[in-house]
């Protein structure tokens, strides 16, 4: 784990890794593994010349596409590539454990401890405890913790009354000298824990009574490190960015089915994420240097040989930003942070740590993702003042056809236990039109997000998204 007194530095080592660590990795498997269990967090270094070193590839690669005669083949070559990647996750049908556990399935069941890191959340914190409070499980095989992450609101006052009225909620106070953002809270709590799987929420998280019993059948498989909860909008209705972001997360609940049906990877969304402690162990917690959490830890769990699964049904809600600046906010730092795995583990995925499966599909989601909304901006430039065709453009057409299908397919999955008439089918073919064109904004969230990486990277701190709970109708049932 690396020391927290390195957490506001914004770069830990300027130097870009050498190719000759590449040829090490392959060449001497102890040396890598034993790198990777004792230095795994050293890759972090260089992350802004690696991001300008990506960036100017990109733009070279793109030009050179136009200048050269024979780049019809290479473009022909990705169209078959993502065509065929797109095909394959159109038609593998995914397998759904929907299952929960009944009340005389009592016996054995796994410890679970519960944790939330909540800074000035004292607008939805009585409602996160009553959520908390709700779960139909053995009260003596649950704890749950909330972190007081330096709240400067009533958010600690709050916690501390409540803990005292209900013995399963723990409080931990972190004050200013504290480290590490929400993965250092994290860590700090876990430390604490007993469980034999570790749940994380969001502040403004909802999720039905009955989802730890859904949650614990899908880890009885072995492989299986943690379970991912499909999420939706709990104020899906409020306007347009609110609705988009629906859809989004239908989308991305599509995208994760699908990929794990076909031997890639599943990944952990923060909020309704659980582990298993022994593999959250073996990969050392939650890393403290990066600014996506749950992204960092999806490849680290991979790269130790474990799989992520997901649980489609119940959903767990959280609050949608509202605005467009708040949006980009929060759409900048998740593109960096997906930046991040690829620059500080590149040469663990690289190596056979992974499975051609997941590299298979690692490689056909950063193109999909980040090299080709980045490429679009040389592209085009090339378009324009040299009239030549879009190159980049016929293989972006290609995965948005991808995207609508997974949008229109990832709503009706979420109502599934309902009969579908023609005119509900239209209204989803209608939310997957707002939702695409909602989906425009990453053309220019990725070409930016890459251009300032190569300057700055973001301040490692804790980030937020403002929560005023007004979506939520619980009856909560609690008092001052």
């Amino acid at each position: 784990m690396p020391e927290k007194d390195k957490l506001n530095h914004s770069e830990i080592n300027t130097e870009l890794d050498p190719i000759t660590s590449l040829i090490a990795e392959f060449s001497d498997p102890d040396i890598q593994e034993e790198e990777f269990r004792n230095d795994f967090f050293q890759g972090l270094s260089g992350r802004r010349k690696k991001a300008a070193f990506a960036l100017s590839l990109i733009w070279l690669v793109t030009i050179l596409l136009h200048l050269v005669s024979w780049s019809f083949w290479i473009v022909l070559a990705l169209g078959i590539f993502v065509t065929i990647q797109a095909l394959r996750l159109m038609f593998v049908s995914p397998s759904v454990n929907n299952q929960a556990l009944s009340t005389q399935e009592n016996v054995n069941l796994p410890r679970m401890s519960l944790m939330v890191s909540a800074k000035n959340e004292e607008m939805v914190v009585r409602k996160l405890v009553k959520m908390l409070l709700s779960f139909d499980y053995p009260q003596e095989l649950y704890e749950f913790w909330v972190i007081n992450d330096n709240s400067s609101d009533g958010t600690g006052r709050i916690l501390d009354e409540l803990a005292q009225k209900h013995p399963q909620l723990k409080v931990l106070h972190r004050d200013n000298t504290a480290k590490g953002g929400k993965s250092g809270a994290l860590n700090q709590a876990f430390a604490l824990t007993n469980g034999d799987i570790i749940g994380v929420f969001d502040a403004d998280a909802k999720a039905s009574p009955d989802l730890l019993r859904k949650i614990v059948p899908l880890f009885e498989v072995e492989n299986i490190g943690a379970i991912q909860v499909r999420k939706s909008m709990s104020n899906a209705d409020e306007n347009f960015w609110t609705q988009g972001q629906l859809s989004e997360m239908a989308l991305d609940s599509y995208f994760q089915q699908q990929r794990i049906a076909c031997g890639g990877m599943g990944e952990l969304r923060g909020n309704g994420q659980f582990v298993r402690r022994l593999p959250l162990n073996s990969c050392g917690g939650w890393n403290e240097e990066t600014i996506t959490d749950d992204l960092d830890l999806t490849i680290r769990l991979h790269l130790d040989n474990w799989d992520i699964n997901i649980l489609e049904h119940p959903p767990v809600e959280e609050e949608g930003v509202k605005k467009a600046i708040a949006l980009w906010h929060q759409r900048s730092r998740w593109a960096e942070g997906g930046y991040q795995r690829y620059f500080d583990y590149w040469r663990f995925i690289f190596s056979n740590r992974l499975n051609w499966h997941k590299k298979f599909d690692l490689l056909y989601f950063f193109l999909v993702q980040y090299i080709f909304p980045t490429a679009a901006i040389p592209d085009l430039v090339m378009v324009i003042t040299r009239h030549h065709i879009p190159l980049i453009a016929p293989l972006t057409s290609l995965t948005l056809v991808l995207a609508f299908w997974g949008m229109f397919t990832g709503l009706k999955r979420t109502k599934s236990d309902t009969f579908l008439s023609i005119t509900d089918n239209l209204k989803m073919i209608q939310q997957s039109i707002l939702g695409m064109i909602y989906l425009t904004h990453w053309f220019i969230v990725m070409p930016v997000t890459t251009a300032r990486m190569s300057i700055r990277q973001k301040q490692l701190k804790w980030v937020k998204t403002v929560h005023d709970g007004s979506s939520d109708n619980l009856e909560l049932g609690l008092t001052e």
